[in-house]
This record gives C-alpha cells, structure tokens and sequence, in this order.
C-alpha cells in the first residue's frame, strides 16, 4: 500500500511558516500531521489515538472551524449564535438553598434601632414565661436564692463564676424548652407522636441543666457548708 508523503516532511520550513503565519493571522490550525488524521463522518479530523491529551482539543477546533461563520460584526458564531453570549440561567425556585430569602418586614431595622427593637422583645419574653410558666417560675425563685448566696459564698473567682453560670443555664434552657413547646403548639394542638417526642426531649433538657446545677453547688459549695455545720456543732 502506497502512502502520500506529508507536506510537513516534503518541506519542513515552509510547514513552520505556515504554523506561524496562522498563529499571526489569529486562525486556528492544527498540527503539521493532522492531514494524515482519519476522518469522522461529518468530515472532522480525528486525532490518531484517542488517548492522546490532543485528541478533544483537536476534534472540537476542527469542528468548530467548519462550523463557525463570520457575523456582521466581526465576532465568530457556532451554529449561528454568538460564541461569548451568557448562557442563560432558569430563575431559582422558592426550595433551593442558594434562592434568596423572602422578604421579612420585621428584619429592616438596622444599628441601634435594631438593637432597641430587640431589647423590647426580650423583656416581653421574660413577661410571657413569667405569667405563662409555672416552671419558669419555680426556676426564677430559686435563681433569686442562689444567686446572692453565689456571690457571697467564700471561694475563688473561678468557682463562684461556674455557681453563678449553672444558674443561669437552668433559666436558658427552660426559656428555649418553652419557646419549643410554643412553636408546636402553634402548629397543632393535636396529640402527635413527634410533638410528643419533642416535647420530651425539652423537658430532658431542663433536667441535664438542673442535674448541672446541682452537682457544681455540691462540689463549690457542699465542703463549705459540712465545714460550717462542723464547727457550729462543736461551738454548742
């Protein structure tokens, strides 16, 4: 079988000069051997080993130079679209993470006046626990017991911050457990095994804290208290 010697051989200066005048030119142009390529059936060359890294570089050039068309104002088109138009993007439904959150009339204060806004919040928020929980309540009463024996127990700065801390966590997670059992409230007031279930899971919140409190008050203040009794028993 008779071969056709390449141009690239026959001349090799004049092949490089050709590869240089295409590059000046601004055309695409492909290697010197690409014309010894086979062919796919539209008429594209295809690069002789597919695992070559060339091979969809070469393919999509070759066939974007058969297709693309000059357009009256100078740029290149493929299949008679501009090749720099933005693709266009399908507007982004209500459940995707990345679409914008509604619009909230009660998040447009900004700086001190939001600042104000949420002070007020907070206080009818202790209002609301205080006149609507009973256990809110019963933990207010006991915060304000231990809380000035907190401050006045003999001990280090450390230890009467975790005494004063475990108090002050009872209250938080009472305050989050009833605003848990607000909101499913809110949504039903039927007997439902998960509102249940969440409910449940408050309430075991509130014990962790109280078990929390509890055993810091025993541990800081417990050898006081047995030391004071001591000595009392013994002064009588």
């Amino acid at each position: 079988m008779q071969t056709r010697q390449s141009n690239a051989l026959r001349d090799p200066q004049k092949s490089l000069r050709d590869a240089k005048t295409a590059v000046s030119d601004g055309k695409p142009y492909g290697e010197p051997f690409d014309e010894v390529h086979e062919m796919h059936e539209d008429g594209a060359p295809r690069a002789r080993y597919a695992g070559e890294p060339g091979f969809a570089a070469v393919s999509v050039s070759a066939m974007s130079s058969t297709t693309r068309d000059a357009a009256p104002d100078g740029k290149d088109t493929l299949n008679g679209a501009p090749t720099d138009a933005p693709e266009s993007l399908e507007p982004l439904g209500p459940d995707d993470p990345l679409a914008p959150l509604p619009f909230n009339p009660y998040k447009g204060n900004r700086g001190i006046t939001r600042a104000w806004h949420a002070m007020k919040n907070s206080f009818a928020g202790f209002r609301v626990a205080i006149r609507e929980e009973s256990a809110f309540r019963q933990e207010l009463t006991l915060a304000a017991i231990l809380l000035p024996c907190g401050v006045l127990v003999p001990v280090e700065p450390v230890s009467r911050v975790l005494l004063l801390g475990s108090v002050f966590l009872v209250l938080i997670v009472e305050l989050l457990n009833s605003s848990v059992e607000a909101a499913i409230d809110r949504i039903s007031l039927e007997r439902h095994e998960l509102s249940r279930r969440a409910k449940d899971l408050g309430s075991a919140a509130v014990m962790v804290a109280l078990f929390i409190c509890v055993m810091t008050w025993g541990l800081l203040v417990g050898p006081l208290v047995v030391r004071w009794v001591s000595g009392w028993v013994r002064a009588m």
